[in-house]
């Protein structure tokens, strides 16, 4: 039996109020908020929390594969989930693949992974937008999900997969052409008539295949970007009263590609044992996943739940989401461009860039970030690993400076001691400025620092530990 292992979820920290589009331009918007990735997250980070995330609540899980989904990558060409699988810090025998392009690849990556065998982690990870006042623009959001997929063996399931359901059909209903920002959409209608009918019929094969009925589904999680198909879908499930789940669209908004393991994560952290959970996905065509949860479930701790990354968050002012979404050009920093990262210094150095890794004498416990050959103490070569992405740290002092080269100016930087020891100087994110205090507390995060010459250059920063319910508003400078 094939099943989930580990789940999680990751929803970045600002928010954008709908009604702030209507604010601005008289049109748009809407109620509600909508996720926002921060100038220096892309689907690549965003993956890589997930992931990181998921890994935590089972330490000592091992990770046979990496697939990647999304419909915005970072780069084309090159393999994007490599960077995940690098700062992860998965084994070099873990292959990783991208499979991405289109808003199913989400739901295909789970159901490939399920129908194979060995460990295999599935992040999908999108970042939605539109025109200024389109529906994409207000109804959009940008996530991140991680499912660890494995069998039965070890009695380590969280859920067991029970039965799946397909249904194919070509046509028009979303689109983008390469190059372009900007998706396009058929008249509703039209994808009604289309997605309904196979939604049914991959949802009775699916029925059919664990032998169960409507009435056994205990939580339906329904996803897709055509909202009237959803919702005429929904009352035609034949599911018992309060069983659809709640689809975030009002908190998060929806992130395409990862919208399928974000609602299903979401559920399985509700879950109690012997529950079963539908995952309904419409997208060229229609997926049903089924799910029970094992007695495994219950003792089953998110790292951070989706509910607490929603109830945290500080809100975004509009003209700052054009700027980081680049449909307003500001006057840049008159200081010069980042250079581009070398590819064999960044080769070389790997764990240290991708896994934040740094080296701690063997002798005296001296660490070392970066990572050297030569300790403090005068010794060579006598240093093993020491993994600090996610030991906690204490801001010892910082400064804020307004000049140095920054998508979104100022920067934040800090001196901070880790927890058991060392010391690093770090650029802090997902902070505002004048919030930042001597004593605050901090953990890593995998961010991108700069793009040059169509090359990412990714490192570690430190955000603020933040407990649910700290919802700020942000109307100054952002860091």
């Amino acid at each position: 039996m094939r099943g989930i292992v580990s789940a999680a979820g990751y929803v970045p920290y600002r928010r954008l109020q709908r009604s702030e589009i209507r604010d601005v331009f008289g049109s748009g918007g809407g109620k509600g908020t909508r996720s926002v990735a921060s100038y220096d997250e892309d689907t690549t980070t965003m993956g890589t929390a997930a992931a990181r995330l998921a890994l935590r609540s089972v330490p000592t899980a091992s990770v046979d594969a990496i697939w990647f989904a999304t419909t915005a990558p970072a780069y084309l060409d090159k393999t994007n989930a490599t960077a995940i699988h690098a700062a992860a810090r998965l084994d070099n025998n873990a292959v990783a693949l991208d499979l991405g392009g289109a808003i199913r690849s989400g739901v295909g990556a789970l159901r490939i992974a399920l129908d194979g065998s060995g460990s295999c982690l599935v992040v999908c990870a999108d970042s939605r937008t539109g025109l200024p006042t389109s529906p994409d623009e207000s109804a959009g959001g940008d996530a991140a999900a991680a499912l660890l997929v494995g069998d039965e063996g070890d009695g380590s399931l969280i859920a067991e997969f029970i039965g799946a359901g397909a249904a194919t059909d070509e046509f028009l209903d979303r689109w983008r052409t390469p190059g372009n920002d900007r998706s396009r959409s058929w008249e509703e209608r039209f994808g009604e008539t289309k997605y309904v009918p196979l939604g049914i019929g991959a949802w009775q094969a699916a029925l059919k295949s664990a032998g169960i009925v409507p009435e056994d589904v205990d939580r339906v999680v329904v996803a897709g970007m055509h909202t009237r198909a959803v919702k005429a879908l929904v009352k035609k499930l034949g599911a018992r009263d309060g069983a659809i789940a709640d689809d975030l669209t009002s908190s998060v908004g929806n992130p395409g590609a990862a919208q399928a393991g974000l609602l299903l994560t979401s559920a399985l952290e509700a879950a109690t044992p012997g529950e079963v959970i539908a995952l309904v996905v419409l997208a060229d065509g229609a997926d049903v996943l089924l799910f029970r949860a094992t007695d495994k479930i219950s003792g089953f701790t998110p790292t951070r739940s989706i509910k607490d990354q929603i109830a945290t968050a500080s809100d975004l002012p509009y003209p700052k989401f054009l700027t980081w979404r680049s449909m307003v050009t500001i006057e840049p920093p008159r200081r010069p461009e980042p250079a581009r990262v070398s590819a064999s210094a960044a080769g070389r150095s790997e764990d240290w860039k991708f896994g934040f890794v740094g080296s701690r004498d063997r002798s005296t416990g001296a660490l070392h970030l970066p990572p050297s050959r030569v300790s403090m103490t005068g010794s060579v070569d006598d240093m093993e690993p020491a993994p600090m992405a996610d030991i906690d740290a204490t801001i010892v002092t910082f400064t804020i400076d307004r000049l140095a080269y920054s998508p979104s100016p100022p920067i934040v930087f800090a001196v901070v001691d880790f927890d058991g020891g060392g010391r690093f100087p770090v650029e802090l994110t997902d902070v505002d400025a004048a919030d930042v205090k001597i004593g605050d507390r901090l953990e890593m995060t995998f961010r991108r620092l700069s793009s040059a010459d169509g090359i990412h250059n990714y490192f570690w920063k430190a955000r603020p530990k933040r407990s649910a319910g700290t919802i700020t508003n942000s109307n100054d400078g952002v860091a």
